[in-house]
């Protein structure tokens, strides 16, 4: 058959759509109660040699206890145990990053975090600072790391905070409190066990579900809002309702707030969060207040912005005995006021989601500072 060419034809000019972002999901997870028991099967066919380990960031709470007896060690795998009592800082990512470079000839077969959120976060920043260079701070921000991580994998051992899932790493800087925003971040590998979630006090987890609750909320009210996200958004808020406001069995609630982070973290995927995690971005920045409890320090003062989200707030607290703490911002300089509403105002992005592009006619200085004062 003869095959006919029409030399010249000019090639169609062809418009892409750039507007829709592709964004990376976990493309491994395991679920299951006892599943942690998997984990050295899972790393195996990661591991690139003997000389190359598997570092294990581990929260301290865990050290000397049966969980740190389970990490499956071979070779010259290495487990470095870090407080979680104050928000992942930019220089704690540096110093750990140098200590791994240091020690080990190769760059590790991989990151594995195992903790809560700061222990997440720093899991994925550590990664990704292993193979690019400079300091951590210089990667805060949205979409400047250009080199792949080193693989990663998470193991949270709190839910909530949607780190297992997000695409982001929240670190304080020198200068701001803000994510590593990037294609890079997402963990290769996530591991839920809800069995691991046993023995959290019962207000760390009221703090960090209610993260997971106030993701929903701003997701589900933004400008944003687009059916994807919506559809992760409504199942989180479902599963939060049946676990604070329902009658379920202490298995039942560890599953159902695991899969409540995984769905509230995958609703901000293609949305923001709001105003109430801005706010809280300034008291973490300033003060050093950890996160869910931010969140929940600032959101219940934002009837304004969520009526039935923050009326749903206190309806939850009351049932479980939840007493916020009073004064926290009660002896604060005009300085200090600043720096909070300096931190809180660069968050673009949530503004926008939250109140629209046109967001700096209702937030201005003076507004925060009165929502601030109340904290």
């Amino acid at each position: 058959m003869e095959v006919k060419k029409d030399m010249g034809r000019k090639p169609e000019t062809i418009s892409v759509n750039t507007e829709y972002k592709n964004f990376p999901m976990v493309p491994r997870v395991v679920f299951g109660r006892g599943s942690f028991d998997q984990l050295g099967a899972i790393l195996m066919p990661r591991r690139k040699h003997s000389e190359a380990p598997f570092i294990f960031l581990v929260d301290d709470v865990f050290e000397n206890t049966e969980l740190a007896k389970r990490i499956p060690l071979i070779f010259n795998d290495q487990i470095i145990f870090i407080s979680a009592e104050e928000e992942p800082k930019t220089t704690q990512v540096d110093v750990l990053v140098d200590k791994i470079k240091s020690e080990f000839g190769d760059l590790p077969s991989g990151i594995v975090g195992i903790g809560g959120g700061t222990l997440l976060d720093l899991a994925k920043a550590v990664a990704i600072l292993l193979t690019n260079k400079g300091s951590s701070s210089d990667y805060q921000g949205w979409d400047l790391v250009h080199k792949p991580a080193v693989f990663h994998a998470g193991i949270p051992t709190i839910s909530g905070t949607g780190a297992e899932v997000s695409r982001t790493t929240v670190l304080l800087g020198p200068e701001k409190k803000l994510g590593i925003n990037s294609d890079h971040t997402t963990f290769d590998q996530v591991l839920l066990d809800p069995d691991l979630t046993q023995g959290v006090s019962k207000e760390q987890w009221f703090y960090t579900g209610m993260d997971c609750y106030i993701h929903c909320i701003e997701s589900l009210t933004g400008t944003y809002l687009n059916a994807f996200s919506q559809s992760y958004g409504e199942k989180a808020l479902e599963l939060c309702k049946e676990v604070y406001l329902g009658s379920l069995s202490p298995e039942e609630s560890r599953d159902k707030l695991m899969m409540a982070s995984w769905h509230g973290g995958m609703s901000i995927a293609y949305s923001q969060v709001g105003v109430a995690h801005a706010m809280s971005y300034g008291l973490g920045y300033l003060l050093g207040v950890k996160h869910g409890i931010g969140n929940c320090l600032v959101f219940q003062h934002l009837e304004e912005f969520y009526p039935e989200g923050v009326a749903l707030f206190h309806e939850m607290r009351q049932k479980h005995g939840i007493a916020l703490p009073q004064g926290v911002c009660a002896n604060l300089s005009d300085a200090d006021f600043e720096t909070m509403i300096s931190v809180a105002m660069n968050m673009v992005p949530l503004w926008e989601n939250a109140l629209g592009k046109n967001w700096r006619e209702t937030i201005t200085p003076e507004k925060l500072r009165s929502i601030y004062e109340k904290i």
